[in-house]
């Protein structure tokens, strides 16, 4: 018989056969399989094979033509093969007189095949593979009667399972393989680095430790301890320069407070973040602000246990830079009834910007440097002492001031736990609605219609006591708007009150300003394949402040909105979101970095898939993807400008039809 086109018209002959004369017979070749984890991500699989007596199977392509040899293959494209499979067993060539006498190899008998495999994303717990292959069968093994021989092209499916796997299923895919963040499609967008929130933060801290300076705790100390680094020094300059070096360690004390959150972040980037939104820590830190604005109020004072204290100051005398140090951590200590309230804004603040402790650092010394640098300034330019209003009721009514901006600051605590637990309780028009309650009685303050325990007398209203007055007043009055059933956006405060779909006005929706979206990705990629749209991933949080500013100063514009609304499927994922899944859905998970992970709760599941996906932890994110899960464009952040977002937009849809 000759090969070419009458080879092939028989071979095509022989597979048409066997369709329409074999199709209920069941598999010549029975198949067993086995793996073994050599490394993280790295199998043997052995593939054990009984081929029916008087059976071929084919082991080698092109020895003949149209006779395919064993393949393996793989439906999940990230499984890459490290080698050729190696196969042993009764293994020997025949002269093959169903093609005209060629020499092919084939194996007979028992078999095993061994294929090295390396997975470069979440273990499944079963692997499914293809085995394809050809089959003759030589009847009486004379061939002299051609309708004794049968030539099958066959494919097998089996299943191997995997040591340490999980099962992925739609409910519990973390890792997609088609995300290449290397190669977007455009190369428009990137997320910029932390340097701008940073110096944000830093700025943060300086105005919490300038506010500081004028509380009651610590503005009377400045002429004292100036004081006596200017006498009691010896000489002026080595007194300036103790009053630099005090400074310097009062700076050093603040940033030093960050350092524990490095530890407590190593291994975990997400931890701060999952302690920052915790519910039941935000309740406590609501409390605390109660707590510490009751205090400012005057009905109790503050302070650290004694022994702190003296132990301090007794060894304020040790030496002169050991001494220096322990008269800065005596201030810290002994100021911390009035400095507490405003570190523990400054440290939840921090965390929530999910930058980890390089945040909280940044914010500490921003914090350090505005507490710090008057002692040494003063030290420096004593006469600027004289500039300064002396002591008095002032301090006390601006601490009490301070007494209702914590009142305020509670309320975000309790709304973030309302938000993540999904109570319902905190709705933004209640929240809006206490605000007002506390502006009104802020202003009634400045007015001096209200006294609390330690304020003096008031003669007459001083102007700048009048100024802040009418402040408050119409600060109070901007967010009454926020209480209509009109869902006004109050841009001043964005990010503080509750989303705006998080109303008493409407049910609780799924989706912000009514955009096509979902809050699970599995359900959103099915939207996006049904309307042909592309996604617009959204990874956001109920506690992320600049997430809410986003969603009102920038997705809330007209151009920006409909472009969304018409041209996206959103699918935005709550990283903070502490639903518990339901039980058949909780897995865990080896990451990238061979870290096993429970996934027990939602903001689990998409925290998770953040890093592993796009490699950040950060909040707000934001990535362009196909309904076929290739990434169109560079993930963006946090992007206040809005003609920059809206052309990243255009720019991923530009992508989407190339």
């Amino acid at each position: 018989m000759r090969t070419g086109k009458t080879g092939l018209l028989f071979f095509i002959l022989c597979f048409l056969l066997h369709i329409t004369t074999d199709a209920q017979d069941s598999s010549y070749v029975r198949w067993t399989s086995t793996s073994k984890r050599i490394s993280d991500g790295l199998y043997e699989l052995r593939l054990k094979a009984t081929i029916d007596k008087g059976w071929y199977l084919y082991t080698k392509d092109n020895q003949i033509e149209g006779v395919t040899g064993l393949k393996i293959s793989f439906t999940n494209s990230s499984i890459q093969k490290q080698e050729k499979p190696q196969l042993t067993g009764t293994v020997k060539t025949i002269t093959d007189k169903i093609f005209d006498n060629k020499q092919a190899d084939v194996a007979e008998g028992d078999i095993e095949v061994v294929q090295k495999i390396k997975i470069n994303e979440a273990i499944p717990s079963i692997l499914e593979l293809s085995l394809s292959y050809n089959l003759e069968n030589t009847g009486t093994a004379k061939f002299e009667n051609a309708g004794e021989l049968k030539f099958i092209p066959e494919e097998q499916k089996i299943t191997v399972t995997l040591e340490g796997g999980v099962e992925i299923v739609p409910s519990n895919r973390i890792l997609i393989s088609t995300i290449d963040l290397k190669n977007p499609v455009n190369s428009c967008g990137g997320v910029n680095e932390t340097s701008g929130s940073l110096w944000q933060l830093f700025f943060w801290g300086i105005l919490g430790g300038l506010v500081s300076l004028f509380t009651p705790c610590v503005f009377p100390m400045i002429p004292l301890t100036v004081s006596f680094f200017t006498k009691k020094s010896g000489d002026r300059k080595k007194g300036i320069g103790n009053a630099v070096l005090y400074g310097f360690f009062i700076f050093l004390i603040y940033v030093l407070l960050s350092v524990p959150f490095y530890f407590i972040e190593k291994g975990n980037p997400e931890i701060l973040n999952n302690i920052s939104t915790n519910a039941w820590l935000n309740i406590f830190f609501f409390a605390i602000f109660i707590f510490f604005a009751l205090s400012f109020f005057g009905y109790y004072e503050i302070t650290l246990p004694d022994k702190f204290t003296n132990k301090a100051d007794s060894r304020a005398g040790l030496g002169n830079i050991v001494g220096i140090f322990f008269m800065a951590l005596t201030l810290a200590i002994v100021s911390f009834s009035c400095t507490g309230p405003l570190l523990g804004t400054l440290v939840v603040s921090s965390l929530n910007q999910n930058g980890g402790a390089m945040q909280l650092t940044a914010a500490m010394a921003g914090f350090g440097v505005a507490f710090g640098l008057p002692f040494t300034l003063f030290a420096m330019f004593p006469n600027l002492l004289d500039k300064l209003p002396k002591s008095g009721g002032w301090l006390n009514s601006f601490k009490v001031v301070l007494g209702f901006f914590e009142l305020a600051l509670a309320l975000k605590f309790l709304s973030n736990a309302d938000l993540v637990k999904h109570w319902g309780l905190l709705k933004r028009e209640i929240f809006i609605g206490i605000w007002v309650i506390v502006g009104i009685l802020l202003t009634i303050y400045l007015l001096g219609k209200i006294k609390f325990p330690h304020d003096s007398p008031i003669k007459k209203l001083s102007k700048l006591r009048i100024f802040f007055a009418i402040l408050t007043g119409a600060f109070t009055i901007y967010l009454i708007p926020g209480l209509s059933k009109e869902h006004e956006n109050l841009s001043l405060i964005s990010g503080f009150p509750p989303p705006l779909y998080y109303s008493i006005y409407q049910k609780q929706s799924d989706c912000v300003l009514d955009l096509n979206c979902s809050h699970d990705y599995e359900e959103g990629l099915k939207m996006a394949k049904k309307e042909n749209k592309p996604i617009l991933l959204d990874f956001t949080g109920y506690a992320c402040v600049n997430c809410r500013r986003m969603e009102e100063n920038v997705w809330s514009k007209p151009d920006v909105w409909k472009i969304m609304k018409d041209k996206f499927i959103v699918i935005s994922l709550y990283v903070d979101d502490k639903k518990t899944l339901p039980t058949a859905s909780q897995f865990t998970y080896k990451t990238l970095d061979s870290v096993e992970k429970d996934i027990n709760t939602v903001g689990d599941k998409w925290a998770t898939f953040e890093t592993e996906n796009f490699k950040k932890n950060a909040q707000p994110l934001y990535a362009i993807i196909s309904n076929d899960e290739m990434l169109l464009t560079n993930p963006v952040g946090y992007t206040p400008d809005v003609n920059e977002y809206k052309q990243w937009l255009e720019c991923g849809l530009s992508a989407s039809k190339k």
